[in-house]
C-alpha cells in the first residue's frame, strides 16, 4: 500500500514538470499555470527585453505544444492593471497598439488563450519594454526676405511686395528621431505646395504659382514623423504692392499764411491711408518735385523762404510701395512789423486828463493787425526790469484799442516818482509779432526847487584858520519853477575834504523858510561860516535835506564849495647866492687863464 502511494506521487510530479511554465512579468506577477493538462504554450514575437518602442506596435503570438486555441486576447499593462488591445478568434494571433496614445514608460503584454481541447485558459507574457515616443519639435518656419514684420501674429505679419509671378521661399526645420515629412497649407495663389518627404527632405518650398495676389494669409506647417506623431505651426503673411495715399496735412497751427520760415507739417503718417496693406512707414518730401528726402516722423519741420511755396509729398509703406505725389501749398510771410517808437506826453502829478499813448509801427507786407496788437503798462519803482514791480504784472491798456490809446487814472498825484512802464505787442495779419522792450516814463511832480548857480557864491576859498581870520560868506539864491506856498527847509553842512566814505556831513546851520517865501519863485539868503582848522573843507547848501517836498528834479537841491584853511609860519629861506668856495674857485681859474702866453 505504501509503495503504491509512492508511485502515484512520483507520477504526478513527473506530469507537473512536463507542463510548460509562462515567464513571470516584471510589472505584474503571472498567475500560476493551470494544472488542467493543456499542453499549449503562448509566446510573443517581441518586443525584446528593455526595447524602446515608438509609434505603432504590432505583436504576434505563436503557440507551441498540442492543443486547439479557440480564441485569444492580448492585454497591455503599465503595472497598474491590464487593458485589452485586441481579440482574435482565429489564427494568426496578432494585435496592434498605437503607442502614441500611451504615456511614455515601462509596459508588458499578456496573451490569454482558450484551449478547446481541455476547456481551459492558457496565459503567456512578453518581455518588459519601454514606450518612448518623441513628438516632432518645429525649430524653424519662416519665409525668406520679408519687407516688414515678424510673422508671429495677425497684427504683425510678414509683409512682401512680391509680384504676381514672383516666388515666396518657405523654409522649415524640426527636431525628431524619426522625422518623415512636412506639408504646408493656406498659402497665396492657386493650390498648395507638394509634400516635403518622405525620403529626402528639402526643408522648404519655393512657391511660385504665378498668381500671387495682394492680401493676407496664414500659412500652416504640419510636420509628421514615422511614429505617426505630428506638430504644426502657423505663420502670418501679407502681400502688398499698392502705395499709400497722402491725407489732409495740417500746416502750422492755423493754416493759411505762416509767420515763420520754420514750418511744421503735421499728420504725415496718421492721415495717410494704406488700406489693408503693410502700413505707412515713411513720407518722402521735396521742395522742387525732383530732389526727394524722407522722414519716418508724423510731423516735418521745414525752413521755407518768404512767399508762396509748394511742398511735394508722397507716402511710402513698410515694403517700399510709393504712393501718388500730392502738392501742398505753404505761404510764408517772414516780414515782421517795424516799430518806430512811443509818443507819450509828459506825465506829472497834476495831470487831470487821460494821457495819450501811441506806439508808431507799420508793416509793409500784410499790415498791422490792430485787433490783436496791444499796449501793456504797469508802474515800477525804478523804471527797469521786465515786470513792473509796483503793479506786479503787465496790464493791457484799452479795450481792443490797438496801438493808439490813452491811459486814464483816477489820480496821478499818488504816482509821483513812479515810472510808467510801457511795452507793445505788434502783430501783422500774417501773425508776425514783435514785442518791444519796455520803455519807462517817470511821473514827475510839477514843483522843482533849485539853487541859482550864478547867484550863489562864496567870498573866499583860502583863509587862515580862526574864528575871525577864517570867516567866509556864502550868498545864495533859491528858485522855484512855479509858485510854492509851503515852508522850505535849507541847511548849511560841512565835512573834511579828505574824509572817508563813512564820515557824514556836519550840519552847521538849518533854516526853515516861512510859507509863501517862494510865492514869487525866488528868495535870497546869506550864510556865514568860520574855518578853524587847517586843510580843505567841503561846504554844501542843501534844499529840503529830508526830501519832504516832492520835486521835479531832486538832483539840483545842493550846491558845493571847497575852502582851504592855510597857516603861514616865518622861517629861513636858503639863499640863491653862490657859496664862497665857488667864488674862490672861479677866481683861481680866471688867474690861470690870464697868465697864459699869447700867440
Amino acid at each position: 500500500m505504501r509503495g503504491a502511494c509512492s508511485v502515484l506521487l512520483l507520477a504526478m510530479m513527473v506530469l507537473a514538470m512536463a507542463v510548460p511554465m509562462a515567464p513571470a512579468p516584471a510589472l505584474e506577477e503571472a498567475p500560476a499555470p493551470s494544472l488542467t493538462g493543456s499542453a499549449l504554450s503562448l509566446t510573443f514575437s517581441g518586443p525584446s527585453e528593455g526595447a524602446s518602442v515608438t509609434g505603432l506596435l504590432s505583436v504576434t503570438v505563436t503557440t507551441s505544444g498540442t492543443g486547439n486555441v479557440s480564441w485569444l486576447r492580448i492585454d497591455i499593462s503599465d503595472g497598474s492593471g491590464w487593458s485589452s488591445i485586441g481579440n482574435r478568434s482565429s489564427s494568426p494571433w496578432f494585435a496592434q497598439v498605437d503607442t502614441t496614445t500611451l504615456s511614455n514608460g515601462s509596459y508588458q503584454l499578456r496573451a490569454v488563450g482558450h484551449d478547446a481541447d481541455v476547456g481551459d485558459e492558457v496565459i503567456g507574457f512578453s518581455s518588459n519594454f519601454t514606450v518612448a515616443n518623441q513628438v516632432p519639435v518645429i525649430t524653424a518656419f519662416n519665409v525668406l526676405n520679408p519687407g516688414a514684420g515678424n510673422g508671429s501674429s495677425s497684427n504683425d505679419r510678414w509683409w512682401f511686395a512680391t509680384p504676381a509671378n514672383g516666388t515666396l521661399q518657405f523654409r522649415w526645420g524640426a527636431s525628431d528621431d524619426d522625422l518623415e515629412r512636412a506639408t504646408i497649407s493656406n498659402v497665396p495663389g492657386s493650390g498648395n505646395p507638394a509634400t516635403d518627404g518622405p525620403g529626402t527632405l528639402a526643408y522648404g518650398w519655393d512657391w511660385s504659382p504665378g498668381d500671387l495676389g495682394e492680401g493676407t494669409w496664414n500659412p500652416r506647417l504640419n510636420v509628421l514623423d514615422g511614429s505617426g506623431l505630428s506638430a504644426s505651426l502657423t505663420r502670418f503673411i501679407g502681400i502688398d504692392r499698392t502705395g499709400p495715399t497722402i491725407g489732409a496735412i495740417t500746416v502750422g497751427s492755423s493754416g493759411g499764411w505762416q509767420a515763420d520760415s520754420d514750418i511744421t507739417l503735421n499728420g504725415l503718417k496718421t492721415s495717410a491711408d494704406d488700406g489693408f496693406g503693410s502700413g505707412v512707414a515713411s513720407t518722402d518730401y521735396s521742395l522742387d518735385g525732383t530732389t526727394w528726402q524722407s522722414t519716418t516722423a508724423d510731423s516735418l519741420e521745414l525752413t521755407l523762404p518768404e512767399g508762396e511755396n509748394t511742398v511735394y509729398l508722397r507716402s511710402v509703406d513698410r515694403v517700399g510701395n510709393v504712393g501718388d505725389i500730392a502738392q501742398l501749398p505753404v505761404n510764408v510771410d517772414l516780414t515782421a512789423p517795424e516799430g518806430y517808437g512811443w509818443v507819450v506826453e509828459e506825465l506829472t502829478t497834476n495831470r487831470q486828463d487821460p494821457a495819450p499813448i501811441r506806439y508808431v509801427a507799420e508793416d509793409a507786407g500784410s499790415g498791422v493787425d490792430q485787433t490783436t496788437s496791444i499796449i501793456e503798462y504797469g508802474f515800477d519803482t525804478n523804471g527797469v526790469g521786465s515786470i513792473p514791480d509796483i503793479t506786479g504784472r503787465w496790464i493791457t491798456l484799452g479795450n481792443n484799442a490797438g496801438l493808439n490809446t490813452s491811459l486814464d487814472l483816477q489820480s496821478w498825484a499818488t504816482k509821483s516818482g513812479q515810472y510808467l512802464l510801457l511795452r507793445a505787442t505788434v502783430v501783422d495779419e500774417a501773425g508776425n509779432t514783435i514785442v518791444t522792450p519796455s520803455a519807462s516814463y517817470q511821473v514827475l511832480p510839477g514843483l522843482d526847487l533849485m539853487w541859482n548857480a550864478s547867484n550863489t557864491t562864496i567870498d573866499r576859498i583860502i583863509v587862515r584858520p580862526g574864528q575871525t581870520t577864517g570867516a567866509v560868506q556864502i550868498d545864495a539864491t533859491l528858485e522855484s519853477n512855479e509858485g510854492y506856498d509851503g515852508t522850505v527847509t535849507v541847511r548849511l553842512e560841512t565835512a573834511p575834504a579828505d574824509r572817508f566814505a563813512a564820515v557824514d556831513w556836519t550840519v552847521m546851520e538849518s533854516r526853515t523858510l516861512p510859507a509863501e517865501s517862494l510865492e514869487n519863485g525866488t528868495v535870497s539868503m546869506t550864510w556865514n561860516l568860520s574855518v578853524t582848522l587847517q586843510g580843505q573843507l567841503d561846504i554844501r547848501v542843501v534844499i529840503d535835506p529830508s526830501d519832504v517836498i516832492d520835486e521835479y528834479d531832486e538832483g539840483n537841491n545842493a550846491i558845493h564849495f571847497v575852502v582851504t584853511g592855510a597857516s603861514i609860519s616865518p622861517g629861513l629861506v636858503p639863499s640863491f647866492a653862490p657859496s664862497v668856495g665857488l667864488l674862490l674857485l672861479a677866481g683861481l681859474v680866471c688867474s690861470i687863464l690870464a697868465q697864459r702866453p699869447r700867440d
